[in-house]
C-alpha cells in the first residue's frame, strides 16, 4: 500500500504542475516515500478536526514542493477537494504555490523562503516542552507531541536555519525531528558547485542525533523515525538520500526541480509507476486506506479528549489557564491595570517597557519572550521567572543568543504552535536580521511582539552602525504590520496594551534609550494614543501643527513653547502609529491636523514616508542621511535635530 500512495502522489504532483504549466515536481516525486510513511503510521493527527491541540506538527520548510502536501492532505481526508488539486497556482485557489497558513487545514505554518520552516519548527517544538512543563501532570500528559520537519539543500544552506537548529541543539528539543531531503540538487545544478559540508557533522557538533537513510526504503524511513522519537533529550536529524524527480525522465537533474516535466515526460512517469494515463487518478483502495485510519485517527483524539476531561476535573486551576492560553488576547482596557507614570518624571521609553512588562506578564502568564543576547540593553526578562534551559521549560525567559534571525522565526512558530503570546527584542537597526520573519508574521497575522530599542541616532557613541535611519519607515512598509513608536511612559502603556489585544497581526514597540519625559497632556488623553495620532498640546485656534512620533514629541513641545514667546499659537500631535491613524475616519483625522493649517513634521529618520500626512508647502524635517559617532544630543545638534531648527521652519512656513 505505501508503494501505491507514494505513486499516487507523484502522479497528482506531475499533473497538478502540468495543468498549472508552473510549479516544482523534483522535491514531491523524490519524497514521495517519505511522505506516505509520515502520513500513514507516524503522524498523531485527526483530519475531522485540524486544530486539535495534542497534534503532531508537520512543516514542509521546502515549501516550493507544495504539491507533497496538498497530495497528502487531500488524500487524508483534509478539507481540501480533488478540485482544489486541479486549480493549483491559480487566483483564489486554496492550492498556493507555497502554502499558505490559513488557506488549508493541516497547513501549520507559511514556507517558501527557504530555511524559515526549519526555524519555526524549533519555536513550535519549544513550545510543546514548554506547555507540557506548565500543564502535564502525572498520569496526565495532556501534551505530548512530536514536530516534524521536510527540508532541502536550500532549507540547510540558509542561515536561519543554521541559528535555529543551533539554539535547538542547546535547548535539547527531543520531539523535533528534521528529515532532511538530501538530494545534492539546487536550482543551478549538484550541490557541488557550492555546498559541500558535511550536514550531517555539522548537525553532530550543534548536539543533535543524525540518522542516514536511504529516503525511498520504506523500512529504512520507519525506523530511522522511531529512532528519533526514542531519542528524548536530543532534536534529530534524518539525512535521507533521494533522488529528485523519481522515476521520471528528469531523475537527478534539476530541470526537475522548478519546471512541469512536459506532457510525454508525465505519459512516460506515470506508464513507468503502472498508473493508467488518467488526469489526477487516485485508486479507491488509497482513499479506503485512508478512511480507515481516520477512524484510528480519530479514536486517538478521542482519548486524549477524554483524558483531557479528567485532568480539567482533576485540575481546575490549571484547565483554567490553559483555556486563557488558548485564547491568548488581552484587551486594550488592560492599560487601565497598570499605574500610571507621573507628569515631570523621566525615562527612557525601553525602561518604561521594562516595568510595563512587568504588570502585563502578572496578567498574562502566557506572556514569554526574550532577546538576542540583549535583555541587559533591551530590558524584555520577566521578573521572578527562571530562563527556559534544556531539560528545564518551565521558565518564561528565553535567550536566543546572537541570532536575530532565527528570533523571529522561533516566536513565530511558538504562536503557530498556540498557548503563548510571544515577544522578542533586539535593537532597531538589527531589525534588518530579522525582516523575512517578521514580513511572514505580518503575511500570516500572527499576533507576535517584536520589542526594538535604541531607535535613533540618540544612540549617540556606538555611531552609525548602531544608530537607525531608515528600519523604522521600512518597518512601516511592511503591510499588517503595526508600528507604535511612543512619546513617553504613558504611551507606553497603551503600546504594550495595544500590542497584547491584537489577535490579527505582529506589533513592533519602537523604543528609546535616553530619558523622554511624561508629557502634561493640554490635548486629548494618553488613552487617545490607541487612534494612532492625537493632540498632546493644544493651542486656540492654532496658527501651526507639529507632527511627530516617540523622542521628537518632547522636542515639538519645546519648539512650540519657542514659538508661544514669539505670538505664535501651536499645536503637538503625536503620532505614535501612522498606520492606525491613517486608518481613522476623516473627521478624526481633520479634527487632529485641521485643513489648511501649516504643518512641520519632525522625525529622526529618513523623511519620505511623512509625505502622507503634508499639505502643500508643508515641511518635513529628519535625517537622509546615517549618522555620526558622539554624544546623542551633540550628534541631534549636529544633524539639526533641535527644537530651534523646528521653530525657525514654522515661522518660515508661517511668513
Amino acid at each position: 500500500m505505501l508503494t501505491t500512495i507514494a505513486h499516487t502522489v507523484r502522479g497528482l504532483t506531475a499533473d497538478a504542475v502540468e495543468k498549472a504549466k508552473s510549479g516544482h515536481p523534483g522535491m514531491p516525486l523524490g519524497c514521495a516515500e517519505i511522505g506516505a510513511v509520515l502520513y500513514s503510521d507516524v503522524l498523531k493527527h485527526d483530519p475531522t478536526d485540524p486544530a486539535w491541540p495534542d497534534r503532531d506538527r508537520f512543516v514542509l520548510s521546502a515549501g516550493h514542493g507544495s504539491m507533497f502536501i496538498y497530495s497528502f492532505l487531500h488524500l487524508t481526508g483534509y478539507d481540501l477537494p480533488m478540485s482544489e488539486l486541479k486549480n493549483f497556482r491559480q487566483l483564489g485557489a486554496k492550492t498556493a504555490g507555497h502554502p499558505e497558513y490559513g488557506l488549508v487545514p493541516g497547513v501549520e505554518t507559511t514556507t517558501g523562503p527557504l530555511g524559515q520552516g526549519v526555524a519555526n519548527a524549533v519555536g513550535m517544538a519549544l513550545a510543546e516542552r514548554m506547555l507540557a512543563a506548565k500543564f502535564n501532570r502525572p498520569g496526565y500528559e495532556i501534551v505530548d507531541h512530536y514536530t516534524y520537519v521536510l527540508a532541502g539543500d536550500g532549507c540547510l544552506m540558509e542561515g536561519v536555519s543554521a541559528e535555529a537548529s543551533s539554539l535547538a541543539g542547546h535547548l535539547g528539543l527531543g520531539k523535533l525531528i528534521v528529515i532532511y531531503d538530501s538530494n545534492q540538487i539546487s536550482i543551478e545544478g549538484d550541490t557541488e558547485l557550492a555546498f559541500t559540508e558535511s550536514v550531517a557533522d555539522r548537525y553532530r557538533a550543534y548536539g543533535w542525533q543524525v540518522l542516514e537513510i536511504n529516503g525511498h526504503d520504506f523500512q529504512a524511513i520507519a525506523d530511522a523515525l522511531a529512532a528519533a522519537r526514542a531519542e528524548k533529550n536530543k532534536p534529530s536529524l534524518i539525512v535521507a538520500r533521494t533522488r529528485i524527480g523519481r522515476y521520471s525522465a528528469l531523475e537527478g537533474s534539476e530541470k526537475s526541480h522548478g519546471a512541469p516535466l512536459g506532457e510525454e515526460n508525465v505519459k512516460a512517469l506515470k506508464k513507468a509507476l503502472g498508473l493508467p494515463d488518467e488526469e489526477f487518478y487516485v485508486p479507491q483502495e488509497v482513499y479506503d486506506f485512508y478512511a480507515e485510519r481516520r477512524k484510528v485517527w480519530t479514536e486517538r483524539r478521542r482519548e486524549w479528549e477524554k483524558l483531557f476531561a479528567e485532568w480539567s476535573a482533576r485540575y481546575p486551576e490549571l484547565r483554567s489557564e490553559w483555556d486563557a492560553a488558548m485564547s491568548p488576547a488581552a484587551t486594550i482596557d488592560i492599560a487601565e491595570k497598570i499605574e500610571p507614570f507621573a507628569v515631570g518624571t523621566s525615562q527612557a521609553t525601553r525602561k518604561s517597557s521594562q516595568v510595563v512588562l512587568q504588570q502585563m506578564a502578572k496578567e498574562l502568564p502566557h506572556l514569554v519572550g526574550g532577546s538576542a543576547d540583549l535583555a541587559p540593553s533591551t530590558l524584555t526578562l520577566i521578573d521572578d521567572s527562571p530562563s527556559v534551559q534544556r531539560g528545564d521549560y518551565a521558565g518564561r525567559n528565553l535567550h536566543f543568543g546572537v541570532r536575530e534571525h532565527a528570533m523571529g522565526a522561533i516566536v513565530n512558530g511558538m504562536a503557530l504552535h498556540g498557548g503563548f503570546l510571544p515577544y522578542c527584542a533586539t535593537f532597531l537597526v538589527f531589525s534588518d536580521y530579522m525582516r523575512p520573519p517578521i514580513r511572514l508574521a505580518a503575511l500570516m497575522g500572527l499576533p507576535v511582539i517584536f520589542v526594538f530599542t535604541h531607535d535613533s541616532i540618540y544612540v549617540g557613541e556606538d555611531g552609525p552602525t548602531h544608530q537607525p535611519i531608515e528600519q523604522l519607515e521600512s518597518l512601516r512598509l511592511i503591510p499588517n504590520l503595526r508600528v507604535i513608536r511612543p512619546a513617553d511612559a504613558e504611551e507606553v502603556r497603551y503600546a504594550w496594551a495595544q500590542a497584547v489585544s491584537r489577535t490579527d497581526g505582529p506589533t513592533a514597540l519602537i523604543l528609546t534609550r535616553q530619558n523622554l519625559p511624561v508629557i502634561e497632556r493640554t490635548g486629548g488623553t494618553v488613552a487617545d494614543s490607541v487612534r494612532g495620532g492625537y493632540v498632546v498640546k493644544d493651542a486656540d485656534g492654532p496658527d501651526i501643527v507639529l507632527v511627530a512620533s516617540g523622542s521628537e514629541v518632547p522636542l515639538c513641545i519645546e519648539a512650540a513653547q519657542k514659538l508661544e514667546a514669539q505670538g505664535k499659537k501651536a499645536r503637538v500631535v503625536s503620532v505614535p502609529c501612522r498606520e492606525l491613524f491613517l486608518e481613522q475616519d476623516a473627521a478624526y483625522r481633520e479634527q487632529v491636523l485641521p485643513p489648511g493649517v501649516p504643518r512641520v513634521i519632525v522625525e529622526a529618520g529618513v523623511t519620505v514616508g511623512w509625505h502622507v500626512l503634508t499639505q502643500p508647502g508643508d515641511v518635513v524635517i529628519g535625517l537622509n542621511r546615517f549618522g555620526e559617532s558622539g554624544k546623542g544630543p551633540e550628534v541631534a545638534a549636529y544633524l539639526g535635530l533641535t527644537p530651534e531648527r523646528v521653530a525657525d521652519e514654522a515661522l518660515k512656513l508661517l511668513g
